[in-house]
């Protein structure tokens, strides 16, 4: 059996905010958005971003970054999370916003 959020729900993200506390993932998100470079947005996208988790975590980071602390942080993180982790790094928002995600969970940013 196969269960979806509703996230027209207007409880959707707090849960979704539960859900990452109880993963530890908000704390290593936090970790690592604190000591990348300077970023200008960061956002969770993919299955976990629709409430669903397999085993893939996708997070979308808009800035300048240091991608080889990056490196080392998403390898920390996918040990820490017990999940694979993959992050896309996009120069500005509009880099970001043509890739076309569907369901976004924005961590920071305007």
């Amino acid at each position: 059996m196969l269960y979806r959020p509703n996230i027209q729900n207007p409880f959707y993200r707090e849960l979704c905010g539960l859900v990452s506390k109880h993963m530890g993932f908000d704390l290593l998100i936090e970790r690592v958005l604190d000591q990348v470079g300077e970023l200008i947005g960061a956002y969770v996208v993919g299955d976990y971003a629709k409430g669903l988790d397999t085993g893939t975590i996708e997070v979308a980071i808009v800035g300048n970054v240091d991608s080889e602390y990056l490196e080392r942080l998403t390898k920390r993180a996918q040990e820490e999370l017990h999940r694979k982790v993959n992050i896309s790094v996009y120069k500005d928002e509009t880099s970001f916003m043509h890739q076309g995600h569907e369901n976004v969970l924005k961590l920071i940013g305007e």
